[in-house]
């Protein structure tokens, strides 16, 4: 691991990091995030009785959406060519909404910001259209879990 911060110059002044000469290779990232709720919030979700419509289905879409825009979002991302965005929502327990957010470009820099943008949309979006009936929700454990391609190489955790 560098400890060297990247988007920095050597006066400390915030750069957005040069990717010309990097090699384009085939990336992807996953991220996972989970939002906790009263198990009668996650039971009104898998039943599709939200006033606000169906959760899983416009958090999906809200997910998708926020991974093409993270360059708009977070000042030094680069906009990237991405050739496939998938957000997965599930019922965890009786508890929990799990989501898994994979990105994946052709590209000189790594997917794991869209990634990460990708999942925390749709973990705000669940908490959005559930919020009138579960105040307490938490949206809890942001993180990478996979990433491919680039210079670093592969990384993995659960």
């Amino acid at each position: 691991m560098s400890d060297k911060l990247t988007h920095f110059d050597a006066e400390g002044r915030a750069v957005m990091v040069d990717v010309g000469a990097k090699p384009i290779t085939d990336r992807s990232a996953t991220a996972r995030v989970r939002v906790v709720m009263l198990p009668a919030t996650l039971a009104m979700i898998r039943a599709g009785s939200a006033k606000k419509g169906d959760v899983l289905g416009v958090a999906r879409l809200a997910g998708i959406m926020a991974a093409k825009r993270t360059a708009e979002l977070i000042p030094l991302c680069h906009p990237l060519p991405i050739t496939a965005v998938a957000v997965e929502l599930e019922a965890a327990g009786e508890d929990s909404v799990a989501i898994a957010a994979t990105v994946r470009t052709t590209g000189q820099t790594g997917v794991e910001m869209e990634a990460l943008t990708a999942a925390s949309v749709a973990a705000l979006t669940v908490y959005d259209m559930c919020k009138a009936v579960d105040r307490g929700m938490r949206i809890e454990g942001l993180r990478v879990v996979a990433k491919s391609g680039g210079k670093s190489g592969d990384f993995k955790q659960e």
